[in-house]
């Protein structure tokens, strides 16, 4: 993501803002065949605040971000902005005047809109789909079905759906959880120019909140919902990849085809090589060996990529004529 000076770019791939109300404080769980507690929910893709309104403060004192330095420059320019009468009577007298007060009301603002029917409108063709309103073509039905397979794409064991419910909120699209990759490092961040600068996710809220074992948290990052997904130009938390169906290839081919996607480096080379145990290698389609055969074709990659289109809120769709073909 880039930030109020152009040429400053950060490590991190922004999520989507859209269904966020939904998205629950960072907490543990342990399924009947887990063995042991697990994180979900938290926002940022390292879970580190529990809040929207803590979420939107970030971004105004990050220098790769906004870069205002302090809250009290923060406060400034939303006074100067023309906010001042419009915040003193949702928040007080003087709130902009007190630097603490005037970002504690910026972030209840936003969190406000976030948190509204707007951003959350279920309206794509799948919610019209799942109300009995639409019907999805012979390919989408197929992509949905891999994607639900668990010896396919396996999709929904982390991106939760619930294809019999006429209720679309029980498709979120996620289950909050998180997931070490080992996607590729992204040589286009120029913080990547430095071999020992890694992004390493869940472990810096882990060592932050004195977490036993912080570091087997290391290279995890939360699920994002794939709601509105096929309108994204970038993808995974590094922004490594540019289009929807390279990522799901990522998936297919990681583990059978290791050398198409970090070519001469080690696999998982985001990571520093103590951390690279950490990774996913046992759940398909990440579990076979260099060589096999992968658990998609290009045909079922493609479907994949069809259903996946049909998560699109109507805001954002774009006529098929009008739209890009997919590399």
């Amino acid at each position: 993501a880039g930030g109020s000076v152009r040429a400053r770019l950060g490590t991190r791939n922004p999520p989507s803002l859209t269904y966020l109300r939904y998205l629950p404080p960072l907490y543990f769980y342990q399924d009947d065949d887990a063995p042991a507690p697990a994180p979900f929910g938290g926002l940022m893709l390292d879970g580190r605040v529990d809040t929207l309104a803590a979420q939107a403060r970030e971004p105004l004192l990050a220098r790769h971000e906004m870069n205002l330095r302090s809250p009290r420059a923060a406060a400034r320019r939303l006074r100067e902005a023309g906010y001042e009468r419009d915040f003193e009577r949702l928040f007080g007298p003087g709130v902009l005047r007190d630097p603490k007060r005037a970002l504690e009301a910026f972030g209840l603002g936003v969190q406000a809109y976030l948190q509204s029917d707007e951003l959350a409108p279920f309206d794509s063709r799948f919610d019209e789909f799942l109300r009995g309103r639409a019907a999805l073509s012979p390919r989408e039905q197929r992509g949905l079905a891999i994607f639900r397979h668990p010896d396919q794409g396996n999709c929904a064991s982390c991106h939760s759906v619930s294809a019999t419910s006429s209720q679309p909120a029980r498709s979120l699209f996620t289950d909050f959880g998180y997931e070490a990759l080992g996607v590729p490092r992204n040589r286009a961040l120029p913080a990547n120019a430095s071999a020992g600068a890694h992004d390493l996710g869940l472990c810096r809220t882990a060592r932050a909140r004195h977490w036993p074992e912080a570091d087997a948290w290391c290279g995890y990052f939360r699920t994002p919902s794939l709601r509105n997904v096929a309108v994204r130009q970038r993808f995974m938390h590094n922004g490594v990849f540019t289009s929807l169906r390279q990522a799901v290839r990522f998936y297919a081919t990681r583990s059978t085809d290791p050398g198409a996607w970090y070519g001469a480096h080690p696999v998982f080379d985001d990571l520093p090589e103590a951390l690279r145990g950490n990774v996913n290698t046992v759940s398909t389609p990440l579990n076979r060996r260099p060589g096999a055969t992968p658990a998609l074709d290009e045909d079922d990659i493609d479907a994949l990529v069809a259903f996946l289109g049909t998560l699109t809120d109507r805001r954002y769709a774009v006529p098929a004529a009008a739209a890009r073909p997919v590399p």
